[in-house]
């Protein structure tokens, strides 16, 4: 399923897939940014056949957001951009769990371009702000004349309570420091939708990010393990973590914080 609204001369494209996951792309100024997952590509087809656009910008290359790039490039022939660190990714066949294939279906091979530091689209010049912690080729996008910015995966939520064995709790609070040094309001999120007041969300992340951050911390100096510190902190578990096997977990919070200090 996907529904369609307009903020700020942005459409927004909500889709929920069928075990009610949600994800957002945006078409802004005939550039749209991400492609969903493929799991509800008949839908995003017929959204793409309604409105025209000249490029594609993914944030990253997880397969809620380029799920239907292959599709754009077989049938659309506009360019598609991605973070150099994505490209090999996306040009190889899907490798992810069963369970993330269930979710969001299985991703194709595309061959996307290498992001620059900026992107052109119609009328407007966008800044490529790399922006890991989620993703090892995570960008997000603002323009300047507008405002605008498109923070891919970075909020979400305003907090973490479980966390991928790939992310980075130090690198998310990094990237949100980058982003919160630009003159912007509204945000739109690839989860959470158009935030009106993004900035006020972002800044309430990062607090409650260092909040844990120093908590685990503190723990860890006082001598706690690491299986300690996740029983004392985070004590409530989700299904999750379970049906991800270990890959969402709140343990990884901890390693992820625990290993700044032993690297």
């Amino acid at each position: 399923m996907i529904e369609i609204s307009n903020h700020e001369n942005v459409t927004c494209v909500k889709t929920v897939t069928p075990s009610k996951n949600t994800v957002y792309l945006y078409l802004v100024d005939g550039m749209l940014i991400d492609t969903g997952p493929i799991i509800v590509e008949n839908e995003l087809i017929a959204f793409y056949d309604q409105y025209d656009f000249d490029l594609v910008t993914l944030t990253h290359s997880h397969e809620d957001h380029a799920g239907t790039a292959s599709w754009i490039q077989k049938n659309k022939n506009v360019p598609i951009y991605i973070h150099p660190k994505g490209i090999t990714v996306c040009e190889k066949p899907a490798d992810y769990p069963v369970y993330r294939q269930i979710a969001w279906g299985i991703r194709e091979e595309f061959n996307p371009l290498p992001l620059g530091e900026s992107i052109q689209s119609r009328n407007l010049e966008w800044e490529a702000f790399y922006t890991p912690g989620h993703a090892d080729d995570h960008v997000s996008l603002f323009n300047k004349q507008t405002g605008r910015l498109f923070s891919g995966d970075i909020y979400i939520l305003p907090t973490v309570k479980v966390l991928m064995k790939t992310e980075s709790i130090s690198k998310m609070m990094n990237s949100i420091q980058t982003l919160l040094k630009l003159d912007f309001g509204a945000m739109y999120c690839s989860h959470a939708g158009y935030l009106p007041d993004g900035r006020e969300k972002l800044e309430t992340k990062l607090d409650n990010l260092r909040g844990i951050y120093d908590s685990v911390m503190d723990l860890y100096k006082k001598g706690y393990s690491v299986s300690e510190i996740d029983k004392t902190l985070f004590a409530k578990k989700y299904r999750l973590e379970e049906y991800s096997k270990g890959e969402y977990s709140s343990i990884n919070i901890v390693h992820s914080i625990v290993s700044d200090i032993q690297s």
